[in-house]
């Protein structure tokens, strides 16, 4: 559903965690840049053996205390300090949240997704959902990150236009789609997740015929897409 940014961890290339993050080699961090009051401080002096503090434009934070901390568990998983925080924003902030991975069959399209564990999955009867058997789960689009593809997606619409059916230029797979339902959120195939991600399903038949009566009646289906 939105956009994605590289979400896999990789290996620092011949640089310490220290020094490719800022924030570990300052001294106390409050969730916030610093701000300053008057004369700024002179800046901190490197000490034997500790890695060399980067220019003073980037000292806006300080880990107190965490430092040593912090350090250890990028080198523990062999992360960047931007890899690192994401990784600790993702899990606070998609708590009870699985991410789950997956694309077209081709490989050209990629993406990740947080959902619940218990997917809950709708198998819609509507004139185009029962021609390419588009059952799909929905998430919001902050839930959503496309990590390659973007530029090999081609959309198919009709009727109301309001539903993006979306789908690889290469291969035709339709790994995700915006749903009319939901267009502030995105309809995920569970086929199109990678095998081993995807713990157990809700199967639930919507009545697509009669799109509107179904979608009025339904009493959880538009929230699903908000955050």
């Amino acid at each position: 559903m939105g956009k994605t940014k590289a979400g896999s961890a990789r290996k620092s290339r011949g640089r310490s965690p220290a020094a490719a993050c800022p924030a570990a080699a300052g001294r106390s961090l409050r969730g916030k840049e610093s701000t300053w009051v008057g004369k700024k401080p002179a800046a901190p002096r490197e000490r034997p053996g500790e890695p060399p503090l980067p220019p003073p434009e980037f000292r806006r934070f300080d880990l107190g205390a965490q430092r040593e901390r912090w350090v250890k568990f990028q080198e523990r998983q062999r992360l960047t300090c931007e890899e690192a925080a994401r990784l600790l924003l993702d899990t606070f902030e998609y708590k009870s949240l699985v991410k789950y991975t997956g694309g077209c069959h081709c490989r050209a399209i990629r993406f990740e997704v947080w959902a619940s564990t218990d997917l809950h999955i709708f198998d819609c009867n509507c004139s185009i959902c029962i021609k390419k058997q588009n059952r799909h789960f929905i998430v919001p689009a902050s839930h959503f990150k496309l990590l390659k593809g973007a530029d090999n997606i081609t959309t198919y619409t009709f009727n109301t236009h309001r539903a993006q059916h979306t789908f690889c230029k290469t291969c035709g797979v339709q790994s995700f789609y915006t749903p009319r339902s939901n267009p502030d959120g995105y309809g995920i195939a569970p086929h199109c997740l990678d095998e081993g991600t995807m713990r157990s399903t809700i199967m639930e038949e919507i009545n697509g015929k009669e799109w509107e009566k179904a979608v009025k009646e339904h009493k959880i289906i538009r929230s699903m897409s908000k955050p």
